[in-house]
């Protein structure tokens, strides 16, 4: 196991508390001997998304030297100037985390200095690949995995998956703070959505859609993500399951708001993640087959279900993804 120092310790995990309290119940329960790394992991992602998006102030080119500066401390070319990167270095070293993947999330947090429209799905997969994908890749190096090129598309599926339900509930505000959007601007056009809709806030019969739509979407990552999980080492399962099911609660709670994600932003209580935790785990304790505990829990409707209801889209002239 990685010895992490403790102040490289407590600030990764105080980091993962406060700004992804979602994914923070799930890391408490993966196995000892991944969770601190997990924790220094998820406190330089943060690092380096603050960069861009904690303050509006810096100037483009003064974000881009910083996230630079962050690359090289990262890949070890320098020294790195805060615990928790000096931590992710030694993490990677240990654990042989390709420098592609270091690269590729750097280049996805440079892209969001000067874009902020993403034409196509696949434009926005591009930036994925770097900002989720690429995340899911560096947890399995830590995790040890036995077939990586098994199970790794199932892991950059799973953080897509992850990525377009933070998309999705966050519309509004990625719009008005960052002046952002990250639902694809095809799947906007193809309901009449504008961009200047979105500024004021009104949430259209089309704008529904369009979130309809775009949950479809990640519901099929979902699916896709989950089916590797068997991939993973035993000890490990549980927790990549259980975040996959909070992430996916989310989109319980919009269905209940009828996708409205511009008036009001969908939260998980902590009630309610303590209860699906529960029901997870039991259901866990029973089948230890992370697709069926996944069917039971989750908010991701049943193949079937979706299948309907890409058949009713097909119907009016919108395309079935793959």
């Amino acid at each position: 196991m990685v010895s992490v120092k403790e102040s490289q310790r407590k600030r990764g995990k105080a980091i993962h508390r406060e700004t992804g309290k979602t994914f923070y119940y799930a890391t408490r329960l993966l196995p000892e001997r991944i969770r601190e790394q997990t924790y220094v992991l998820y406190g330089f992602f943060r690092i380096a998304d603050e960069v861009v998006d904690g303050d509006n102030e810096i100037e483009s080119e003064s974000q881009a030297t910083q996230l630079e500066t962050l690359r090289r401390g990262a890949l070890g070319e320098i020294p790195a100037e805060n615990p928790v990167v000096e931590a992710f270095t030694e993490i990677k070293q240990r654990e042989g985390i390709p420098d592609d993947e270091v690269n590729a999330f750097i280049d996805a947090m440079l892209a969001d200095i000067d874009t902020d429209r993403y034409e196509t799905f696949e434009d926005l997969r591009g930036y994925m690949r770097g900002s989720a994908a690429a995340v899911g890749n560096m947890m399995m190096s830590i995790m040890d995995v036995d077939n990586p090129e098994v199970a790794r598309r199932h892991a950059m599926a799973l953080g897509e998956a992850f990525q377009l339900t933070n998309f999705i509930r966050d519309v509004d505000e990625d719009i008005t703070e960052l002046d952002r959007v990250y639902l694809p601007m095809e799947t906007l056009d193809r309901y009449d959505v504008t961009v200047d809709e979105l500024r004021r806030g009104e949430c259209s019969p089309g704008f529904r859609d369009a979130v309809r739509f775009e949950l479809h979407r990640a519901e099929q990552l979902y699916r896709t993500g989950v089916r590797g999980i068997e991939y993973l080492p035993r000890d490990c399962q549980f927790g990549v399951l259980l975040a996959a099911v909070l992430y996916a609660e989310h989109h319980r709670l919009i269905r209940a708001q009828e996708f409205d994600v511009l008036t009001s932003r969908p939260s998980l209580s902590r009630r309610r993640k303590l209860l699906m935790i529960a029901r997870t785990w039991w259901h866990w304790r029973r089948l230890h087959d992370p697709v069926a505990v996944f069917e039971r829990v989750s908010a991701v409707p049943s193949d079937e279900t979706t299948r309907t209801d890409l058949v009713e889209d097909r119907d009016h002239g919108i395309p079935l993804t793959d």
